[in-house]
């Protein structure tokens, strides 16, 4: 089911509009310079919650992506399609000076070759997806009337990773399960942190969530 699925995604599903926009939604350096600039800005002129909320959001993706993501990843040591499948197209953008100057072309497409006898990968989990799903978490958490709205993005995110080519579908599915999960818990680690300390020097702000986790 598993490869099905990847071949209808990777193969049959597809057309040179949805490569380009599958190719650059795939890619987080090309995204490098617009979320810098977003940062920045929400750093300025957010106010208390824009600034505790990437605070947060830099820490949930830190613990993320070193003791989870990675730890996982040694662990179960899965090939990525690419390196399991002859025939599976490997799609990415094409190289440039700066990277996000990449999504004004066409992306590259090749498709993989014969598979060593015994590979060897980092498929699981999709650290993209985590990453993407944890941040959709914490805005959601952070922003209830707006924040939900960044799941959007994050399922493209999650689907552009099987479209070129990078993983499984069930990589992809129970990637999202998981960084929703682990945000879910370290927000309430956090809020927790900060309702018992941080709290008391900041009357004015006793709750970094604003109550939406206990």
């Amino acid at each position: 089911m598993d490869q099905k699925l990847l071949f209808l995604i990777n193969h049959e599903w597809t057309s040179p509009a949805l490569d380009s926009f599958m190719a650059t939604m795939s890619c987080f350096a090309a995204w490098v310079p617009v979320l810098v600039v977003i940062c920045v800005l929400a750093m300025i002129m957010g106010g208390f919650k824009a600034r505790t909320m990437l605070l947060t959001l830099a820490l949930v993706i830190a613990i993320s992506d070193v003791l989870v993501s990675d730890t996982i990843k040694r662990t179960v040591n899965r090939p990525r399609p690419r390196e399991a499948l002859a025939g599976v197209r490997v799609l990415d953008l094409q190289p440039a000076a700066f990277r996000f100057l990449s999504i004004f072309r066409p992306p590259a497409a090749v498709l993989s070759p014969t598979p060593a006898d015994d590979p060897h990968g980092h498929s699981f989990p999709s650290g993209h997806t985590i990453n993407n799903f944890s941040a959709a978490t914490v805005l959601a958490l952070f922003y209830r009337r707006r924040g939900w709205l960044y799941f959007i993005p994050a399922s493209a995110v999650g689907y552009s990773r099987i479209y070129v080519g990078a993983h499984w579908p069930s990589d992809v599915l129970i990637s999202a399960i998981l960084g929703v999960g682990q945000t879910l818990l370290l927000l309430t680690a956090i809020e927790w942190t900060w309702r018992k300390y941080a709290g008391r020097w900041m009357p004015g702000h006793p709750s970094l969530l604003g109550g939406a986790a206990a």
